[in-house]
């Protein structure tokens, strides 16, 4: 197993894969620590598919986003470490008990040698899912190389195109190349959708990261373009991320997918009380091309 954390682009290099190491960056330690796993609808269509997808949301994460609805395990590390076997359980209970869609590691990157670990058991009994490595998208290739068969569908963010609002917002320096070099890492390699939270504020990058995508990749890949922003912890006191995204905002975004040609993914309805995801292809005029 690898010695000093090398795994997300901060290249910590602690020593944490041995028991009395010290924490990385993150917090993460010798072993993984689980908030929550179980079936979950609330994914894009074809992550979800009949019967949900198998999420296992890790605790620790890479970033250190200052609005996070998640910060208590997030944040704070709340959550059970769990030894090797128990994580092969709960995989194990996921597609066997649960008969979900596949297997969906939520921030995964601090334990990706554990849970390669934990699934080659399942493996060598014949219990195979399709793996999404769902993350924020801050992410070194090297890793993604590495762990590639941890990888069948990639559901990556692009949140910033201005690492002055990644350090700011998410304390994630270098974010842009990272996650850029992800998502190019991912449509070549994998099954692929990127989400595009639109930030209160920050509309203008949402739309640069729509142009780069369009540009730089292709506007083929299935976008996931998002409202539901919520101020949370940290959020709630600094501006501009204390407010909602305002609707002109959201349309600015939405305007700028059908103009770059996207019509492969999902819109989602602006009102928070509204969550449906509507087909880009229906919403932008066509019914060619669209995600199912």
């Amino acid at each position: 197993m690898t010695c000093l954390c090398e795994l997300c682009p901060r290249r910590c290099r602690a020593d944490r894969f041995r028991e009395g190491g010290a924490p990385g960056w993150c917090g993460a330690l010798d072993r993984p620590r689980v908030f929550r796993w179980g079936p979950h609808f609330g994914e894009e269509p074809p992550i979800v598919g009949e019967r949900g997808s198998g999420c296992v949301f890790f605790s620790r994460c890479t970033m250190k986003c200052l609005y996070c609805q998640n910060s208590p395990w997030s944040w704070r590390g709340k959550g059970e470490d769990r030894t090797i076997a128990e994580l092969t359980e709960i995989f194990r209970d996921l597609a066997v008990k649960d008969r979900v869609e596949n297997w969906n590691l939520v921030s995964p990157t601090p334990y990706l040698p554990f849970i390669r670990e934990a699934v080659k058991p399942l493996a060598d009994e014949g219990i195979r899912l399709p793996f999404v490595w769902n993350s924020s998208g801050y992410e070194r290739v090297e890793t993604l190389e590495e762990y590639r068969d941890l990888c069948d569908w990639a559901l990556f963010d692009l949140r910033y195109s201005d690492d002055r609002t990644s350090r700011e917002a998410s304390a994630a320096p270098g974010y842009v190349a990272a996650s850029r070099a992800a998502v190019k890492w991912a449509w070549a390699n994998a099954k692929t959708i990127v989400r595009i939270l639109v930030l209160p504020g920050h509309a203008d990058e949402a739309i640069e990261n729509l142009a780069w995508l369009a540009t730089e990749v292709s506007n083929e890949v299935p976008v996931s373009v998002m409202a539901q922003y919520t101020p949370a912890y940290m959020g709630l006191e600094t501006p501009p991320f204390d407010r909602s995204v305002a609707e002109d905002e959201y349309e600015s975004v939405t305007e700028a997918a059908a103009d770059f040609g996207f019509e492969n993914g999902w819109i989602q309805g602006f009102e928070a009380s509204d969550p449906k995801l509507a087909l880009l292809g229906e919403n932008m005029g066509s019914d060619h091309g669209v995600v199912k």
